[in-house]
């Protein structure tokens, strides 16, 4: 029997916890030092009155259980280590000295959850290795109490209303892997990152300036993880920076030199005591002075009108030829001023056409990285790794790849005749958004390739195969019964990334099946292939495997299979959805589900569940499977209108899940009591 360890553990933790309660002693109970798990929860119900204005978060109000079985919390020894709340309209604002109490917190994630106002200080999550605060309106500048969380790795606070600049503290968070900051309105300059951790970063969307600085990390992403901050230039943005502008080089004017200075007053009186002490002239000899000066003026003023009259003339005869000459210096000059003009027009023109040439090269024959990826190889690492066939699917061929340096990636070649009506740049568009989505329950898309008719998609690799090989088995092994605890989980890993496409980014799967759900490291269920059907222009080629024909046709919705190939939408993906579910239970391939009403759907599950499991644990968990049917069957309703939407569901089976820990703890506590007694 497959259980899923994650679910069993915590159930029994909390078991465990509440019998730790109930044997307590009353002494302790009546303690004037309040516990810290005390601390803990008042933190999370200050958290909930400021931040949820519209009570999505009701069952925070619920005094009769721990506050370690309130949604998104999870505890570890009576403390909180992760608080996850995502994808609700709470409409507040992060208060002051909620969340930074919880000092054995690890990961907090309120991403998608419309909170407002400024970020609080942050300072005492001493144990934060996580934090996503984005898609939200957090205003204000960047908090600089994050500077003090030494063992933060991951930080996103992508797609807010954050200002002011990018703090260079940043430089020495060492431990960094993950770092988001775009859609925001940051200004000034980018610090000189240059961790070795770092493996994803983005601050494109910004109010970025200045220089990038050109380190080892900041080349590895390259310029897509700085589009769209127009001031920014250097070489990782390919824009030069304009020079320093000539007014500022221009040296300061020289001073004019001062004048003498004045003669002081002994001076001057010495001076003119030396005039007056000067022996008196003649008559005589003052007469013969002025008429000296007066024949020397005669014939200064006799020699100049004769010099002037001379340059006259010379300039009157010169007229003529001058006249001649200026009209061909004029022709002269106007027909170098057009050759000058001419050459860099020429040498424009032939720099704008290499760049154009160059940037057509780019994008014909290079790896594009989505937003905020590192360029950890290239196109010609990829076309000489060793491939493996892992598939065919509805819109190509899948391989895993083995790089040179032993990174292992999925290759997705897309096929030509489904998007041959797919022009360049509707394809990289749809890329770009596809490659925005991030989320734990999606394969990350990391690259694209296109040239040509070829078109490459690389997302991770992950390592434990398919849904449907675990489900269904493979040539190699065969497959047992799924635990309800495994199908749960399953179930709600799935929702929780059917959930996050639409209504955090208004897209649609459109293909999603137990074959298109991967499996991570520790399990985790993962979607592949999401919103690539919206691409096709054509229908796929008829399957030679008949099964997997009746299969593919099995999880389209019926309003889906009778239009036309473009045909998508929300309710058509949870129909797919409710069979992927029925697939779980059951373990039958898709096309082998019978179309039943709820109560005969429910004996079709029980008398599946009672043939595969021999031991009789069917009967122990027949209520719980019961629950995850009507989920089934309200899915795969005939009428979309009639269909819930993805997060509905996604609340569904939490509310599934809360009801049996409960369940289970009551037993414990029961068995204890009883036991005690």
């Amino acid at each position: 029997m497959l259980r899923c360890n994650f679910p069993i553990s915590q159930f029994l933790f909390y078991c465990f916890f509440f019998a730790a309660i109930a044997s307590s002693s009353s002494s302790s109970l009546n303690s004037t030092k309040p516990a810290s798990h005390h601390r803990d929860a008042y933190s999370l119900l200050l958290f909930k009155s400021k931040a949820d204005l519209w009570d999505k978060l009701g069952f925070f109000s619920n005094k009769s259980s721990s506050f370690c079985q309130w949604w998104g919390v999870t505890c570890y020894g009576n403390k909180v280590v992760r608080l996850v709340i995502e994808d609700l309209y709470l409409g507040g604002q992060l208060a002051p000295d909620s969340v930074n109490k919880l000092d054995q917190l690890r990961v907090l994630s309120l991403k998608n959850t419309s909170l407002t106002g400024p970020l609080p200080d942050l300072s005492g999550l001493v144990n934060l290795k996580s934090l996503f605060l984005d898609h939200n309106s957090f205003s204000g500048s960047f908090p600089l109490s994050v500077l003090e969380l030494h063992r933060l790795r991951t930080l996103d606070f992508s797609f807010n209303n954050l200002t002011g600049p990018i703090p260079h503290g940043l430089v020495l968070s060492d431990r960094l892997i993950y770092l988001r900051l775009d859609s925001n309105r940051f200004n000034g300059a980018v610090p000189a990152l240059n961790q070795s951790s770092l493996h994803s970063f983005n601050v494109s969307v910004n109010n970025l300036t200045g220089a990038v600085p050109v380190t080892a990390v900041l080349l590895r992403f390259g310029i897509s993880s700085f589009l769209k901050n127009p001031n920014l230039c250097g070489e990782i943005v390919h824009k030069e920076c304009n020079p320093r502008s000539k007014f500022f080089n221009l040296s300061p004017p020289e001073k004019a030199p001062p004048p003498p200075p004045p003669f002081p007053h002994g001076q001057m009186a010495d001076f003119r005591g030396a005039g007056l002490s000067r022996p008196s002239h003649s008559k005589h000899s003052r007469f013969a002075v002025i008429l000296g000066f007066l024949l020397a003026a005669l014939v200064l003023f006799i020699s100049v009108g004769c010099l002037i009259a001379a340059v006259k003339r010379r300039r009157d005869n010169k007229d003529k030829e001058k006249g001649k000459e200026s009209t061909a210096v004029v022709a002269s000059d106007a027909a170098e001023t057009a050759e000058v003009a001419a050459a860099i027009q020429m040498e424009q023109e032939s720099e704008l056409e290499e760049k154009v040439k160059k940037l057509q090269a780019a994008k014909s024959g290079s790896l594009v990285f989505c937003a905020g990826e590192a360029h950890v190889y290239t196109m010609d690492q990829l076309m000489t790794a060793s491939a493996e066939l892992l598939g065919r699917g509805t819109v190509g061929t899948t391989y895993k790849a083995l790089l040179d340096s032993r990174l292992i990636v999925t290759v997705k070649r897309l096929d030509a005749i489904r998007l041959a009506g797919v022009g360049r740049e509707k394809f990289e568009r749809h890329m770009e958004s596809v490659g925005a989505l991030g989320h734990p329950n999606l394969v990350p898309l990391r690259a694209y390739f296109q040239a040509k008719e070829e078109r490459l998609l690389i997302y991770d690799y992950l390592p434990n195969g398919s849904l449907s090989s675990l489900v269904h088995g493979t040539k190699s092994s065969r497959a047992k019964p799924l635990h309800w605890t495994s199908c749960l989980k399953i179930a709600e890993d799935v929702a929780q990334g059917l959930s996050y496409i639409h209504q955090a980014w208004q897209l649609v799967h459109g293909n999603l099946k137990s074959s298109n759900v991967l499996l991570g490291p520790d399990f985790e269920a993962c979607i592949s292939d999401y919103c690539l059907v919206a691409l096709a222009t054509n229908p796929p080629l008829t399957s030679n495997d008949a099964q997997e024909e009746a299969d593919a046709i099995a999880y389209k919705a019926p309003e889906a299979r009778h239009k036309s190939l473009s045909y998508q939408s929300v309710k058509a993906d949870v129909y797919s959805f409710g069979i992927l579910l029925l697939e779980l239970l059951t373990g039958k391939q898709p096309s082998k589900l019978p179309v039943l009403p709820l109560d005969e759907m429910m004996e079709f599950v029980r008398k599946v569940r009672e043939e595969g499991e021999k031991n009789g644990n069917w009967r122990e968990d027949r209520d719980k499977f019961g629950m995850l049917t009507e989920v089934a069957v309200a899915c795969s309703l005939a009428s979309p209108e009639q269909r819930p939407t993805m997060w509905q569901v996604l609340k569904m089976l939490q509310e599934i899940k809360e009801a049996a820990v409960m369940e289970e703890c009551e037993l414990v506590m029961d068995s204890t009591n009883s036991g005690s007694s």
